[in-house]
Order: structure tokens, then C-alpha cells, then sequence
């Protein structure tokens, strides 16, 4: 086949063209005996059908725009005389065009509607702007360029902000034709880079189950759907989306919340050991409560997880009645009532003793206790450490007030700033701490503010003398207080950050903190100094009595690990207790033991994972204890080591892992893990260690602040307190769920992007 005659004999007619002897009506082109049905094309080895294309012995599926004003030459389309129909290549015998008609799969008829007009034709009408355009005339179809090109080019003015498609053609070159002669220049190589989100397939529930999670994770209220502003902000992004009416949406919440929950289910079905809670009272503006309920476990793989499980309204969520109910009901709703460990509290000193009592008393009833309740109700360590704090700043809150009242004159103005700065360069302070003020809520803000001052006390004097305006330096004996009480505040700032630096939360690291702090107050309460004696005694009445409830805790804990074992415990209590250390030493290995045979006496039923443990140990065990020979002529021999067992008893799993010698203290070392190596070896103790190891002894949870002013209470606001007691349940523990969910897929629906090029 030659080049395509240009000149005059080629005639443009409405839609057709004639080449020739070639017709083309619509999209069709005939050239000789060959013809290309609809969208169809051959150009070289190619075929693009549609929204298909076959690249040599390849088809992969295209968006490309085929533009209806580019020709190209016949020996480019068809060789020989076969014929482009549907996914075939024929011979040169044409068949039918009506026995062979395809379906409407190409993408655009998610956005056009075929309309009939009168005289039997048809037009393609847009479901967003409503234009029309020309499909059929009889029975000549008109392709789906048009119609793309619509839609993708922005021509839709209602598409136009949604659609980001980009249409790009690279490279171009100069080719010749078979004679040899000059070519004319047109692009051998045809590239498209398309987003596709102009096919992307609306889902209007998937849009609203992320609206609800986005309210879940970021605490917006569920009236945003009825705000102007959203809703407009909704439209510009997505007309087709229908914001749904607030009694919807709190629906769409309480799904997002059964399907996390169900979740949470699953893994809760898979623990191996036993779970620690954390309770929190939550106040609101009205005489109801809430109680929050946090479980605590470590999973098979030794991976500490914490949960939010329910957030219960009570009528009074300081009572012990109420609070074991909820704690009850929590427990039968997760189906874990044989396999709760210890609850963990916030509540105030004073009231502590009774508090828990009653609550073990009515729990007991209804639960196992490990231990016989011993420990049961652990007190949260980072209350103690702020309660304490907040009773020492209040100790001296008449000089924070001076010390307040000081840097705000320094700070009223670039001159009185200037002034000072020249008084402490003159006094050759050496300080490079910075003046600020404090956050009163926050104690560690409080301490280093007061840490500050206290290095720039002569800078205050001598302005005080120099400027009649300022009379709120402190005096020599307030600047004594203020340094007795940083001295001891010092111990639970270090405390804190200790254990917020942990990247474990696990209950062995609180002792290596409780127990120095122990030490130091009590030290402190004999120190020579009025002011250092007097805080220190205040401080220690504060937390010996949480020493005294949860030192037993702690110590068990502590023994758990490998590092230390009951070495450290010897050694810490001989220099809190002197001569009667042996006497609280003997308490602890007691009770170490005596929970201990309660685990091999009563162990929870095997889950996959120690089944799993259990049969590598039994494998092992049969590997390495292969039967005696008896044809080595030491029948006797055996017959004695059999005697020596009889009269030895073995050793159980605890008395052998304290005897071991301790495992070298390593910056690195994970104690977690460690458990997880020696799981084999240890098969019942390590269960009693995973439930040890994940008691909350504190309920912040790592990685945040626990600097806060420690009253115990938290308060809802008003409009939580204004919703339903099941949508406030649904919205705090979504929010929590949803942290551990896995990331949302970010791409588009039915987006892809193709490249194709032709050779």
C-alpha cells in the first residue's frame, strides 16, 4: 500500500470521510477492503480498542485519548486484507457488524447516559453538567473520544476542580515512508500519563465511614455535618457526596466502632497470659460519671499492647460498689473474667486502704485472685511522683508568687530585659538557663522556672535596690526554701523522665526508681537543715505510704528481671530497712514462691502459641535424652544416677533461675525478649513473668508527659456530656481502636497509571 492520497478526492461530508474508495462514518475508517470498527485502530503491531490496547503480542489496558482528527496512513492500520473486528483479526470476508456488536465497557459510561431523540437517534448525555453529545444516527455509532475528551480535558465545567488527568505526548521524530522520500514529521512515539480519578468509582458509604473516623481520631464534634462551612468545603471536593444529618453520622460512628471492636476481639482471643486494667474516674458537668477501663497484656510474641475496653457512665464512680460492677461487666462483655491480674488506681492516699479493700472484697467474690489479692490494686506511680510535687510547690507557694511576679517586670519590656541582662554580666553570673514563666498545671515547669531563678537570686537583689518599681525580689530565706525544695523536686523530675525515656512500659522498671526516692526522703527527713529536714518529712509521709502498699509489687516485679533477680532487692532494702532488711527480704521471696506454685497448680488453659512452645520443648527434650546404651558395660552406673535423682529432688523452674547467675547489664538489653528466648526453658515461669511484667504501674502511657497536677479526676466537657452514654463510649474508644488500626489504602479507585508507546 502506497501513502494515503491528500489532495482533493478526499471529501469531508458531516461526520464522514472519504479516502478513495474508504468511507468512514463516525469513528469508522475504511481504506480498500480494510476497515476499523468504533474506537478500534491498528497502527503498525498495535491495536487500540476502546480503552484496550495490543502492543506486539501484549494488550494492557489504556486510558488513551485517540483524537479524531489524526489520520493515519493505511499500511500503518491494516496489512494484507485483514480486518479489525472486536478482539479479532479476520480475513478479508467481512462479517456482519450487528452479530459482532461489543458491550459498553469503556469507562466513560460511569459518567454519560445514552438518551434517545426522535427519528430513532441518540445522544450521550453528561450525569454531571447535563450537556449532550451526538452517539447515533441511525445505524452509524459515533465513538467515545469526544465523550473522553469531555470529561478528562476538563470541558466539564462540574469535573473541572475534580479532575486532575494530565495528558502528555513526548517524544516526536521524523520517519520515512516506504520509498525512501522525505516523511512527513509526525510523532513515532505516543506516551500518556493519566491519574485516572476521572474513572474513579464514587463510593458515597466508604466517604462516609472515613468522615466518621476523621470525627473518631480528631474529636470534632458530629454536628460539623450541619456546618456551612464543611459542607461547602465537602462540595467543592466531591459534589456527588451527600453529607449525611447528624442522627446519620452518629451512626456511621457506632459502625467504625463495632467493626474495631470486633477486631479487638480477635486479638483477645489469642492472649496467652492474663490482663492488668488501669481505671479512670471521669467526672461531667452533671451528677453522672464515667469510668475508663484500660487493659494491659503482653501478646505471644512479647509485645506489650494497652487498649482502651469500655468508657462506662456511673451514677457514682467514686464507689466501690459501682466500680467493681463496671469492672464485672467489662470483664464478662471481653469474656476475660477468669483472666483478670490487677487493677490499677489513681486515687488519693488517704482513702486508698479502704478503697481497695472494699474492692477486692467485692471482686474476689467473683474472680480469682492471684495471691490472695496481695496485688490485686496497684496505686499509679506517676500520681504519687505528682501529688508529691504538688505538695512541696505548695509548701512555698508565697515565694513562687515573688518569683512569678519578678520575671513578669523583667519581661514587660525590651529595656527592663536589657537591665537585668547588664546586672547579671556585671555580677559575672554564669547561668545560661533562661527566665520563663510557668505552666501552674504543669510541676515540671514550675521546677525548672524556680531551677532558673534560683542561679539569678543576686541579679533580683541588686535590681531591686536600682529600680524603685520592682520590691517582688524574693529574701534570703525564701531563696533557702526555694533551693531545699528544687533539691528534692530534682528527685522526682529525674524519676519521671526515667520512666518516660523507657521504651518498655513494663512493671520492673518502677522499682529501680520507687525505691532511691524511698531512700533519699528518708535520709533527707534527719538532714541538719530546718528547711531541707522539713520538706523532706512532709514528702515521705506522702510516698512511704505508697512504698508500703506497692513495694511488694514492685520487688516481684524487679525479680523478674534477669539482671537483677532478688540480688537488688537485698540490696536496696538493706539500705532503706538496715538491720530488719532480712525480715522484708524473707517477705518477698515468700510470696515470690507461693505465687509461683499457684501458677503450676492452676495454669490458664495452653493457647496456640504455648502449645506451639510446648511441643518444641518436648521435640527437644527427645533429641537431646535418647535412651541409654546398655551395651556399654555401665548398666551399674545408671542404676546409681538413678538412685542420686530419687534422693535429689529437681529444682523447679524458680529456684533454678535464681541461682543462675545475672545476665550482664546492657544499655541495649530488652527484658522482653529475653523471656521470649528463654520461654522453653522456663515454660511456667515465664508465664507468671508475662503477667508480672505487664501490670500498669503507671497509667500514663509511654511516650507521654505524666507532668500534670495529679488530682485523680478527669472532667468531660460539656457537650461528651451531652450525647448518648453509648455514642461517648463509641467516640473515646474508637479513638483509641483506630491508633492500632492499619493505614487506609491513599489510592484512588480504579485509578492506574498506564504508559504505552508506539514503536
Amino acid at each position: 500500500m502506497g501513502e494515503p492520497n491528500r489532495n482533493d478526492n478526499a471529501m469531508v461530508h458531516g461526520s464522514e470521510m472519504v479516502d478513495g474508495n474508504g468511507v468512514i462514518h463516525g469513528s469508522e475508517m475504511i481504506h480498500g477492503s480494510e476497515m476499523i470498527h468504533g474506537d478500534e485502530m491498528i497502527h503498525g503491531t498495535e491495536m487500540v480498542e476502546g480503552s484496550e490496547m495490543i502492543h506486539g503480542h501484549d494488550m494492557v489496558q489504556v486510558n488513551d485519548l485517540i483524537h479524531g482528527n489524526e489520520m493515519v496512513p493505511v499500511n500503518d492500520m491494516v496489512n494484507g486484507d485483514e480486518m479489525a473486528h472486536g478482539n479479532e483479526l479476520v480475513n478479508a470476508e467481512m462479517t456482519p457488524r450487528t452479530s459482532r456488536r461489543r458491550k459498553k465497557k469503556s469507562l466513560v459510561w460511569e459518567h454519560f447516559t445514552i438518551e434517545p431523540m426522535p427519528g430513532g437517534n441518540s445522544r450521550a448525555c453528561c450525569n454531571l453538567c447535563k450537556q449532550t453529545f451526538a452517539y447515533s444516527s441511525g445505524s452509524k455509532i459515533a465513538g467515545t473520544s469526544h465523550l473522553k475528551r469531555h470529561i478528562t480535558l476538563g470541558s466539564c465545567p462540574v469535573m473541572k476542580d475534580q479532575d486532575r488527568k494530565l495528558t502528555l505526548p513526548l517524544a516526536g521524530g521524523h520517519v520515512t515512508d516506504n520509498d525512501g522520500e522525505a516523511a512527513v514529521e509526525r510523532p513515532t512515539k505516543r506516551r500518556y500519563r493519566y491519574t485516572g480519578y476521572a474513572n474513579a468509582t464514587f463510593d458515597q458509604e466508604r466517604s462516609s465511614s472515613y468522615l466518621a473516623k476523621m470525627i473518631i481520631l480528631h474529636d470534632y464534634p458530629l454536628h460539623i455535618v450541619q456546618q456551612s462551612s464543611f459542607t461547602n468545603f465537602i462540595e467543592s471536593l466531591q459534589p456527588r457526596f451527600k453529607v449525611v444529618d447528624v442522627e446519620t453520622m452518629e451512626g456511621e460512628v457506632y459502625a467504625v466502632f463495632q467493626k474495631a471492636k470486633e477486631n479487638l476481639f480477635q486479638v483477645f482471643s489469642t492472649m496467652p497470659g492474663r490482663i492488668s486494667l488501669t481505671i479512670g474516674l471521669w467526672t461531667t458537668s452533671q451528677t453522672l460519671g464515667y469510668v475508663s477501663l484500660v487493659g494491659q497484656f503482653i501478646d505471644s510474641d512479647w509485645k506489650v499492647h494497652r487498649r482502651m475496653l469500655n468508657f462506662m457512665m456511673v451514677s457514682s464512680p467514686h464507689s466501690e460498689n459501682a466500680l467493681s460492677e463496671a469492672i464485672s461487666s467489662s470483664l464478662s462483655e471481653w469474656n476475660m473474667k477468669d483472666k483478670l491480674f490487677t487493677i490499677t488506681l489513681d486515687n488519693d492516699c488517704s482513702s486508698h486502704d479502704i478503697y481497695s479493700a472494699n474492692l477486692r472484697d467485692h471482686l474476689s467474690n467473683k474472680n480469682n485472685l492471684m495471691l490472695k489479692g496481695q496485688l490485686f490494686v496497684v496505686r499509679c506511680y506517676a500520681h504519687i511522683l505528682n501529688v508529691v510535687a504538688q505538695d512541696v510547690i505548695a509548701s512555698i507557694h508565697g515565694v513562687i508568687y515573688n518569683i512569678r511576679e519578678s520575671i513578669k517586670f523583667i519581661k514587660a519590656s525590651p529595656s527592663c530585659e536589657e537591665k537585668f541582662a547588664e546586672i547579671a554580666l556585671q555580677l559575672e553570673i554564669p547561668s545560661a538557663k533562661t527566665l520563663c514563666l510557668d505552666v501552674t498545671t504543669q510541676w515540671n515547669t514550675t521546677y525548672l522556672m524556680l531551677l532558673a531563678a534560683l542561679d539569678y537570686k543576686q541579679a533580683f537583689a541588686t535590681l531591686e535596690t536600682c529600680d524603685d518599681n520592682y520590691n517582688e525580689s524574693p529574701s534570703a530565706e525564701d531563696w533557702k526554701k526555694v533551693e531545699a525544695s528544687c533539691n528534692y523536686l530534682k528527685l522526682l523530675y529525674d524519676s519521671a523522665h526515667s520512666v518516660m525515656a523507657s521504651a518498655n512500659p513494663t512493671a520492673n522498671i518502677i522499682f529501680h526508681e520507687a525505691w532511691k526516692i524511698q531512700l533519699e526522703l528518708a535520709s533527707g527527713t534527719e538532714h541538719e537543715s530546718p528547711f531541707f529536714s522539713s520538706i523532706a518529712k512532709d514528702m515521705h509521709e506522702r510516698f512511704d505510704k505508697y512504698w508500703k502498699d506497692c513495694s511488694l509489687v514492685l520487688a516481684i516485679a524487679v525479680v523478674m528481671d534477669p539482671r537483677f533477680k532478688m540480688k537488688l532487692v537485698e540490696f536496696s532494702y538493706s539500705k532503706i530497712y538496715g538491720a530488719e532488711a532480712a525480715k522484708y527480704v524473707k517477705v518477698v521471696n515468700d510470696s515470690l514462691h507461693e505465687l509461683y506454685k499457684e501458677y503450676v497448680a492452676q495454669p490458664l488453659p495452653l493457647t496456640p502459641a504455648y502449645v506451639e512452645a510446648n511441643n518444641v520443648a518436648a521435640n527437644a527434650n527427645v533429641n537431646q535424652g535418647n535412651s541409654p546404651s546398655t551395651s556399654d558395660g555401665l548398666l551399674d552406673f545408671d542404676m546409681y544416677l538413678s538412685e542420686i535423682q530419687s534422693s535429689q529432688p529437681a529444682k523447679c523452674e524458680l529456684e533454678q533461675y535464681l541461682e543462675e547467675s545475672l545476665t550482664p547489664r546492657i544499655q541495649e538489653f530488652d527484658i522482653l525478649n529475653w523471656w521470649k528466648l528463654n520461654t522453653v526453658k522456663f515454660p511456667t515461669l515465664s508465664k507468671m513473668a508475662r503477667d508480672i511484667l505487664a501490670i500498669p504501674m503507671s497509667m500514663v502511657s509511654s511516650g507521654s508527659s505524666i507532668f500534670s497536677a495529679g488530682t485523680g479526676n478527669h472532667r468531660l466537657d460539656d457537650y461528651r456530656s451531652s450525647l448518648r452514654p453509648e455514642t461517648v463510649e463509641a467516640l473515646v474508644c474508637a479513638k483509641d481502636w483506630l491508633q492500632y488500626s492499619p493505614p487506609a489504602a491513599t489510592e484512588a479507585p480504579g485509578s492506574e497509571m498506564i504508559k504505552a508507546e508506539a514503536l
